[in-house]
This record gives C-alpha cells, structure tokens and sequence, in this order.
C-alpha cells in the first residue's frame, strides 16, 4: 500500500523560530531518500516557504497558499491554480471596501506573482507580516486603490483585531462562493482572515496528489483550525501538542509538539516507506 504523508508547517513541522530541526531534516530526507512520499501543504507562498522549508527534500509537488497552489518546489511549475471569477471578485472588492476591509491582494500581474497593498493603511500586524519577509520581490506597495485589484486574483487576506475581522468574516464564511477562515497569527495578538476560492483547500489539493501519485492512503499533520478539512479526508490524521482542541478533536492521535519534532519522530517511529 502507498502511503502520501501531509505535513503543515507553521506550528507543526515549524519551530517557533520558523525553522525546521536539523535532526527533522534529516530524519525526513532520510526517508525520502528511501523513498517515503511526502510533502506539505502550507497557506504560505512557495517563495516564503521555500526559506523556512531550505534543506528538506521534497520528490512530489507542494501545496500552497492552502491549496489555491500545487506547484513543483524544484522548477517552479504551477501543477493546479485556482482564482476567483470576475464576479466573485468584483463582490469580494465591494464588500471589503464597505466594511473598511484592508487587504492585502494576492494575485497573478502580467504572469507574475504580486502581492499588493496601500501603503500609509500598514497597522501593527501587516508591519509585522511586511518586516518578517523583507526582500519578498511578490511585494507591490501602491499609493492608492486604483492597481490594487489587478490581476488574476487568487487570495486575500486582512490582519486586524478578532473584532474587526469578525463582520467579513461572517459575511464571506456565509457566501458557498467562497471558502474562509479566521484564526490568530501564531505566537502574535493579531488575527488573519483568509478569502479564497470556495475549491482551495488543502484536502482538496491533497486528493488530487493523492490520485496523481497513484497513492492508496493519506497521513496527514497539522496544528491549527484550517488543518480541519486535510484531517477530515485523511485516513490517519495527527495533531502536535501544541494544536488548537478543535483541530485535536478531529485526530486520529496527538504527537509530541513542533517544538519537540513530533513530527519527524512519529515518521521515524511509523511511518511506512513507499517502495517497499
């Protein structure tokens, strides 16, 4: 039986200095070598992943963006894209600027990735999301909204206060055009909220790995609320010790935390190489 094991990354293989343990890598390239089918599915980009992910081997495509991606990390080759229609995204705008929404648009400009924003809206927690990525060539700092909605847009995300993200929230959560989630920003106060084309999901992207890569089974880890629907279509699932209860209540098992390598403990420990 083929196994594809699914790992998150923030909060899960991840330590809370966004890097993974030497002995994860190589506990993990040690088994990839051997020929383990692994990979991860983040909502961060492949650009950003890829520095926190530097080192680990990865022979199949990654998801990101929570599955708006499935992408080769080794040649960059996009293996399935999602975006939102012109309707979908001429409602989202509207809604976003009646409720004083502040996002930050991830889109596809003239075939290039760009993540674009107003400058001078910056609150403390887009400053930190700029600041934890200096370099990010996606950035497009725009004086005002007249470009900030170019593109083949893909994503959206707003950083606030719980309170002011919950009226868009409910609004998107409630519209089966969409797919959103709510959740705070690890180890920060702030909360992000995540619009994304209703398919994007990470159990979506997963499935269809899964059927590429001719696998017969799914293990999957993770640590926060949108790991819910990658546990739900595994057939194991486990959350490190550190997750949120709600994740918890939908494992198969708890592992030991990000901070302790659960992750690549449990691999070490169970987990099945493909070839054999």
């Amino acid at each position: 039986m083929s196994t594809l094991y699914v790992t998150d990354l923030d909060g899960t293989l991840l330590n809370s200095n966004d890097r993974i343990s030497q002995y994860s890598i190589e506990t993990i390239n040690g088994l990839v070598a051997k020929g383990m089918q692994f990979t991860y599915a983040t909502a961060r980009s492949l650009v950003s992943a890829s520095v926190v992910a530097k080192g680990l081997s990865t022979t199949i495509p990654i998801i990101a963006y929570n599955g708006v991606l499935i992408m080769n990390p080794n040649t960059g080759e996009v293996i399935s894209f999602l975006s939102f229609t012109e309707e979908e995204t001429a409602y989202a705008i509207g809604i976003l600027r009646e409720h004083g929404g502040n996002p930050l648009v991830y889109a596809y400009v003239d075939g290039v990735e760009r993540v674009s924003y107003v400058t001078g809206r910056e609150n403390e927690g887009i400053r930190h999301y700029l600041d934890s990525r200096k370099g990010d060539r996606r950035f497009r700092p725009l004086a005002d909204e007249t470009c900030l909605y170019q593109g083949d847009i893909f994503y959206f995300t707003c950083i606030a206060n719980r309170a002011e993200l919950l009226p868009l929230y409910e609004i998107f959560s409630g519209d089966e055009r969409f797919r959103t989630t709510l959740q705070q920003e690890l180890y920060r106060p702030e909360y992000f909220l995540e619009i994304m084309p209703k398919k994007a999901s990470k159990a979506e992207a997963i499935k269809r790995l899964k059927e590429i890569w001719h696998c017969d089974k799914v293990v999957s880890f993770g640590d926060a609320v949108n790991d819910i629907p990658m546990f739900e279509i595994s057939d194991e699932c486990y959350a490190v010790a550190n997750a949120v209860p709600e994740l918890k209540a939908h494992a198969t098992g708890v592992i030991a935390s990000n901070e302790e390598d659960g992750v690549a403990k449990w691999l070490e420990e169970y987990g099945k190489i493909s070839c054999e």
